[in-house]
């Protein structure tokens, strides 16, 4: 689990074929891996990835190809920046929103402007990952938490303040450019929930219901 909150920048340095995949070694900039160990998880750009390898200013990781098919990693080159983030521990605050790492697909910028010292950016999701987006929820942009503004469809809209702009990639963003996005989990829980998907014939009809929730005051 991460906070989407990006602990530093790091620069790829290199990218080694693998078959059909590839390994990825990343430098780690000013993200302290003093304490890391292979297997740890380390986010890059909002994906949760296994460290394979470990140097004092570097990790490696392996890509396999579901990773390459739903995110943006494989369009990566080398000295390319990147957002880092370490998994969540008990005693660092929760400053963004429960982030599991795991994509959801691949948005697009497509529209820029300012709005006072704030950024204003519209992106288009894919058409299946909108009804989970709402209008001051949380979604996750390149490993970065951010609150949504306003929901259009498949489109929505970020306001981007100053230090987060400076402090991230998100300032470089331009119409045309491709992000990983991460919906929030409880959305996608709660779906599963209302659809009773999940229930086997020995709870059929005593999970959550669209009807129990309105009787409870929560829809």
């Amino acid at each position: 689990m991460f906070t989407g909150i990006i602990e530093a920048l790091g620069r790829v340095r290199q990218i080694e074929p693998q078959r059909d995949d590839i390994r990825l070694t990343l430098e780690s900039g000013g993200l302290d891996l003093g304490a890391s160990v292979v297997g740890d998880s380390i986010a890059c750009n909002g994906v949760c990835l296994t460290a394979t390898a470990l140097t004092r200013d570097s990790y490696s990781a392996d890509l396999s190809r579901e990773t390459l098919r739903h995110t943006t990693l494989g369009e990566l080159s080398v000295g390319a920046a990147v957002h880092l983030e370490r998994a969540l521990t008990l005693n660092r605050p929760l400053g963004g929103h429960l982030v599991s790492g795991h994509v959801d697909g691949i948005g697009e910028v497509i529209a820029r402007h300012h709005d006072g010292r704030s950024l204003h950016l519209t992106l288009r999701a894919p058409a299946e990952l909108a009804r989970y987006i709402a209008r001051k929820g949380s979604i996750c942009v390149d490993g970065v938490s951010l609150t949504v503004n306003q929901v259009q469809g498949a489109e929505f809209t970020l306001n981007i303040v100053p230090h987060t702009a400076a402090q991230t990639l998100i300032g470089h963003y331009r119409p045309g450019s491709r992000v990983n996005l991460e919906v929030d989990l409880i959305a996608r829980y709660l779906e599963r929930l209302l659809l009773g998907e999940a229930e086997s014939p020995a709870t059929a009809g005593s999970g959550v219901t669209l009807e129990l929730l309105q009787r409870s005051g929560f829809a």
